[in-house]
This record gives C-alpha cells, structure tokens and sequence, in this order.
C-alpha cells in the first residue's frame, strides 16, 4: 500500500483555484503508464497535471528488497530526470519536493533555481538518522554524504515542512531556524476509513472466524521490525489464547522471512493478507478487525509520521504502538489505543488479552481514536495549513 498525502493535497489545492503540477514515478506500479521510447507522459487526475517518468522505485514488491547502492541509483535515476523533464515545464511560483528519497531535494533545488522561484522542502522522514537508527546505513562516508546533502538542501529551501515535532528538531539541530520550519503530520482519510464500514467480507475471505483480531497494515521491510509481531504471536500460542489472531497486511522484502517465521512458531494465529487492487479495500480489511498495530523496529529515535497510524485513528479503532515520543504520547494521552515497550513483543500479547476481555473498553477507545483523528488530523485542516504555508512562501 502506498501513501496518498501527495495526491490529496494536491487536490485540495485543485479545488482552492490553484494548478498543481505533479512530476512523480508512478509508473512504479504501473499506475501511470510511460511509453517505451519516451522518458514521460502527461495526464490529468483530477485537475492535477500529472507528469510521469521513467524512473520507477516505489513498488513495494520490489523496492524494499534492494540493496542500497541499487536504492541509491534509482534515487539518482529520479533526480536527473525529474530535473531535466521539470525545466521544459511551464514556470510555476513556487516549486515544492517532498522526500523520501532526500535526493528529491536536489530536484526540487534545481528547478526553483532554473525559475528562480520559492523552494519548500517537505521532510517525511530525517536522512540519515532515521536509516542510521534502525540500523540500515552503517557506511560513514555515506553518513557523511547523506548529512552534507541535507544540510545544502535546508539551505536552499526558503521554508520546510516536517512531518512531525521530532523531524522539526532534528532539522532545527542542523542549524535551521525554528521559524523556517512548518510541522504538518500526516492526515486520517475521514471518508474511506470509518467506523460504520462493513468488514465482514474481508473477514470472512482472510477466515478470521470469530477470533479477536489485531492488524498491521502498510510496508513490510526492515524498519518495520515485524518480527516483534510474530514474537508476541508466539507468547500468545504459547499462553493458549488461541482466540486472537494477527493479521499482517501488506508486502516488502521481509515478507517471506516473516512468513517462515510464522510457519515455525505460530502457524494458527498469524494470517498474511495479499496486496489488493485499492486503498478502499485495505479500508475493509480493517473495518474487519478490533485493532490496528503501528509497528515499527526499535530504535534510539523514531521521528516517523506513519499513514497507517492515522487511518487507523480515522476506522475508530484502538491503536497498539511500539514507537515511544510524540506517536505514543499521542495514543495514550488521548485514550485511544496503548503504547508498547518496543524491546518487549509480550507486552503486545498482554494489551491483545486485555483488550479481548474487555470489549467496552475496546470500543471505548476506538470511539476516542475517530474523534482525535476528527479533531487534530482531518485532511481539509492540515492541507489547508500546507496552502497557507506556499502561499506565504510566494509572498501571499
């Protein structure tokens, strides 16, 4: 499952009076075709002037199982072309590159320099703490490079958007004023994921019977760290709960590791839920279950702003997360779900035995999780914080 911010916002900013053109490599699902003797194609979607290059990555089957020099070719791939094809664009006013990869940004630099236009960087995730706290960039020159690149690109940028409180400090750390940094986190789909959803089919075709169901929903590489929750199902086998089942949805290069795993220790309560065609089925997939996992490999400092967070907020259902700072905060400073020990898979097992026993609690926080993601985190708000930001960085 891929994120939608972009295509969201976009569309708001449509639906406001403004021409947003999206240079993206969509064609990585084949989602927007490219002919084979051209580098891009143009279309519309939804009043958004899409131009897509040939420079795919972003296919979850494939991108999280390379190697990182094979990531970083790609990266480069992307920026070379989306800087090359974005010159003979008409001139906009404002240019606006939102990353991951970080090398986004050189594209983003290059073209508000080409049209000498405001430049605002979205940061989604810190390059390279967060690859360096999980334990997937060892290499120091690379470190070095990756933190040299950063800080060019937060230089070059009249004002950047960060994706939580912990991405703005760690920004602010590099030397970055406080007041050039915007912090607008991900959104909840309020319309696709809502209580009320009927998920009974899901249920049925993943034969969850009349189990209580957690699942996880989104990307399944190495900074997920599900094996956390194959751990917990194990304790859960062990302990004899056999009404509780945890459903994995998604795919990435830890897939078939983590389904073995699964085979090994815990072949009855472990269920592994196939990519589907659209957003609205994974919407029914967890209408279809009691509560959502946000999981995610321990680390010294997780600064993430993860979609699958805030959809779960949006389906009012409990949230069981693994990530301490603002995200855990935010789960149990508002009674919507429980914060888990990253360190601890048993301390998944207690909270799913807990909140098996006790369903008016179980809904009690599920009705706490869709007035949050109501209150704080509804597209209209946050996109329309986007647009006041661009429009400031223009000059009004």
């Amino acid at each position: 499952m891929t994120g939608t911010r972009s295509y969201e916002f976009s569309r708001y900013l449509v639906g406001k009076g403004h021409h947003v053109t999206m240079i993206t490599s969509g064609v990585a699902n084949n989602e927007f075709p490219v002919p084979p003797a051209k580098d891009s194609a143009d279309f519309d979607a939804d009043g958004i002037k899409v131009v897509s290059i040939a420079a795919a990555y972003n296919n979850p089957q494939v991108g999280t199982g390379m190697g990182g020099w094979q990531r970083m070719l790609k990266f480069y791939q992307f920026t070379w072309l989306a800087a090359r094809i974005g010159k003979q664009l008409a001139k906009p006013d404002v240019v606006f590159a939102t990353h991951t990869p970080l090398t986004v940004g050189l594209a983003g630099t290059a073209l508000a320099h080409h049209f000498n236009v405001p430049f605002v960087f979205e940061v989604r995730d810190l390059w390279p703490e967060a690859l360096v706290n999980v334990g997937a960039l060892k290499n120091p020159l690379a470190i070095w490079w990756l933190r040299r690149m950063a800080s060019r690109i937060y230089g070059a940028a009249g004002h950047i958007v960060a994706l939580s409180p912990g991405m703005k400090a760690g920004i602010v750390r590099t030397g970055v004023p406080a007041e050039k940094v915007t912090t607008i986190p991900n959104a909840s789909d309020l319309d696709l994921f809502r209580p009320d959803l009927d998920g009974s089919g899901s249920r049925a075709r993943l034969g969850l019977g009349d189990r209580f169901a957690a699942v996880y929903f989104g990307a399944m590489g190495m900074a997920n760290g599900l094996e956390y929750v194959i751990d917990a199902a194990r304790i859960l086998r062990e302990r004899g709960s056999n009404h509780i089942v945890l459903v994995l949805h998604g795919d990435g290069g830890r897939r078939l590791e983590l389904e073995k795993m699964a085979r090994e220790h815990s072949p009855t309560n472990v269920v592994f839920s196939d990519l589907v065609p659209d957003k609205a089925e994974v919407a029914h997939i967890v209408a279809g279950c009691n509560v959502c996992m946000t999981i995610y490999r321990a680390a010294k400092e997780h600064t993430w702003s993860p979609n699958k967070m805030f959809d779960a907020l949006a389906a009012g259902r409990p949230v069981l997360i693994n990530v301490p700072g603002w995200l855990g905060e935010t789960i149990e400073n508002n009674n919507c779900g429980k914060s888990l020990d990253p360190h601890q898979p048993e301390a998944l097992a207690d909270v799913l035995e807990e909140l098996s026993a006790k369903p008016e609690l179980c809904r009690e926080m599920g009705k706490n999780a869709r007035a949050l993601a109501e209150r704080e985190f509804s597209r209209e708000k946050l996109a329309g914080r986007l647009e006041d930001t661009l429009l400031k960085a223009i000059g009004g």
